[in-house]
């Protein structure tokens, strides 16, 4: 009887060390590509930080490129061929290396092309509205007039691209804004103040008619 309960035991013992080895071996083993794992894909706003961190330019300015462009639309193609959020010509795609079609690829090829049109015109009094307009309309437009383009598709998309890397600097706290310097009672100056604010409402103007 003894002999009997002591094989059951030791027959149970192996039945247990078997399971083991098989759940081990075949089911905690297996790699993620067979058990069809995929790895999360990144937000649109983890793609754009990313591609702004390495072609080191404003998250904010690519964010309003694309919303200028394509609405955050990957699938936005245009009547002139422009594909996807930062609506890349499949030429100028190619000569990044991207496929247009995949939102991380477009986006990374639109901000180096943005990055590279910033340096360019880096030398201008409105580096950031030149570079907008290049976007649109090409930088030898801008180049061969010395700024922003006449066209009026060109002018509006770069006052609605300024508009807004306003908005989203804001919101996103890149944009840092000095504090009003303290209000000075000076009697004698308020000749000269008054006409240097005469000055600046023809200076603004003059920027607000540029972009508009």
């Amino acid at each position: 009887m003894i002999i009997v309960v002591f094989a059951a035991i030791l027959l149970a013992c192996m039945s247990c060390s078997v399971s083991r080895r098989i759940l081990k071996t075949e089911v905690l083993d297996v790699p993620l590509a067979r058990l069809h794992v995929q790895p999360p894909k990144p937000s649109l706003d983890e793609v754009i930080h990313a591609a702004a961190h390495k072609h080191q330019i404003s998250s904010a300015l690519v964010k309003s490129i694309i919303a200028a462009e394509s609405g955050f639309s990957p699938q936005v193609v245009s009547s002139k061929g422009a594909v996807g959020l930062m609506q890349l010509m499949p030429e100028t795609a190619r000569e990044l290396g991207a496929d247009p079609t995949v939102p991380e690829q477009n986006v990374d090829a639109g901000a180096c092309y943005l990055s590279t049109l910033l340096k360019r015109f880096s030398n201008k009094k409105n580096a950031l509205p030149a570079a907008i307009a290049a976007y649109n309309a090409g930088p030898g437009a801008v180049e061969r007039f010395h700024g922003i383009p006449p066209y009026r598709e060109t002018r509006t998309y770069v006052s609605r691209v300024m508009r807004l890397f306003d908005q989203y600097s804001q919101e996103e706290g890149t944009l840092v804004q000095a504090p009003p310097p303290p209000l000075r009672r000076r009697p004698f100056l308020v000749a000269s103040s008054r006409s240097e604010r005469r000055r600046g409402r023809r200076g603004s103007g003059h920027a607000e008619k540029v972009l508009t």
